[in-house]
């Protein structure tokens, strides 16, 4: 999985990265069909905003976050984006295992 960090008001070091490397790894084992996450990191004052959008099975899943502390948020936006996954995984397996309801006619019933 290919991630894609940007920010906005804020350097990149090498620390950031290898914390949002680490904590999106067991994402990208969990959907290996995930290619590309995008990650935008937003300082304010007194606030720090992460972003995450990524597609899965033909839908844009976006998370956002958002802590007074950049790791907090960053963790908290990784939480956010495995529920937001998963959930996405169920709604595509319950269409996938729906039962088709055979309705029964006129024509077939016995008539004694």
């Amino acid at each position: 999985m290919k991630i894609l960090i940007s920010g906005h008001h804020v350097e990149i070091t090498e620390g950031i990265k290898q914390s949002i490397e680490n904590k999106f790894a067991k994402i990208s084992k969990h959907y290996p069909s995930i290619i590309t996450l995008n990650s935008t990191i937003t300082v304010e004052p007194h606030q720090q905003k992460v972003e995450i959008t990524t597609n899965y099975e033909g839908t844009k899943v976006t998370v956002n976050a958002s802590d007074k502390k950049l790791y907090a948020a960053i963790a908290s936006a990784a939480k956010k984006l495995q529920v937001a996954l998963a959930r996405r995984k169920g709604v595509l397996s319950a269409k996938f295992h729906e039962k088709f309801v055979v309705k029964q006619s006129d024509r077939f019933q016995m008539v004694s």
